[in-house]
């Protein structure tokens, strides 16, 4: 079984950027992804501009990470993924003969002259079925490209973990806190990265909280084992410093949630 891994989020449209759609593929993704015991690192949220989507298909190329992108495959004008992906893998744009089938399965004689343009992919691109359509996404080196509607995209983001990550193994996420109050966040700064040295497995966060009785939110996030003894830790510390505080709920298990 492979080893458990990070994945990534791309997600594209000038509609996400101008508020005039909300996006929904972000805490799909998590909750997806959390449900494997797998995690997200990173999600950039990027226009429809050629230039930019390049900039950062190129970008994520560097990190050894498999990247879920969702929209702009289709065939007006203002999708450009396709031919970003092409740039920035260094690949020719060729029509797909298999995705070409498909589409001219799917619309017949309507399959031309524009709908068949979502079979040009980048040279030796992989197919991902779309149940909805049978309009079907692609692959290369590790970056799956799928269109931005929720219906479509979906279903082709299980079937894709199943096929290629499907023996991944995934770990159970937990999460402990507590609520330290009367202190400022910078005074905590040392013993958070004392903390974050002597525990690198358990992954410690600071939420600062407002209002009439503010209060600072600690705890980590990882494996059952490293958050307790971390969190054992952070008390057996702050009862040293003399700092206030309390426990919040009980041991939290981030998965299925």
């Amino acid at each position: 079984m492979q080893q458990c891994l990070t994945f990534a989020a791309i997600v594209v449209g000038d509609e996400l950027l101008s508020g005039k759609r909300t996006d929904k593929h972000l805490p799909h993704m998590i909750n997806t992804l959390a449900a494997r015991g797998l995690q997200l690192a990173w999600c950039h949220i990027v226009g429809d501009e050629l230039d930019s989507l390049e900039a950062q298909l190129r970008h994520s190329r560097q990190y050894d990470v498999p990247v879920i992108c969702f929209g702009g495959i289709g065939a007006t004008p203002d999708d450009n993924t396709r031919a970003a992906a092409a740039n920035a893998f260094d690949r020719p744009l060729t029509r797909h003969p298999e995705a070409a089938q498909l589409i001219e399965t799917q619309f017949g004689i309507e399959a031309y002259p524009k709908r068949i343009l979502m079979a040009d992919l980048p040279d030796g691109s992989a197919l991902i079925p779309n149940p909805y359509n049978n309009i079907p996404g692609f692959s290369v080196e590790q970056h799956f490209f799928l269109p931005g509607f929720p219906q479509m995209a979906w279903p082709m983001l299980d079937w894709l973990l199943e096929t290629y990550y499907g023996d991944v193994a995934g770990v159970d996420l937990f999460e402990r806190s507590l609520r330290i109050y009367q202190v400022r966040e910078s005074d905590l700064i040392d013993l958070m990265e004392l903390l974050k040295k002597d525990y690198p497995a358990a992954k410690i966060f600071s939420l600062p909280h407002l209002g009439e009785s503010p209060y600072i939110e600690m705890g980590f996030r990882g494996s059952a084992p490293e958050v307790e003894q971390a969190y054992k830790a952070l008390c057996h510390r702050l009862e040293g410093r003399g700092d206030i505080y309390e426990h919040s709920d009980q041991t939290k298990g981030l998965v299925n949630e």
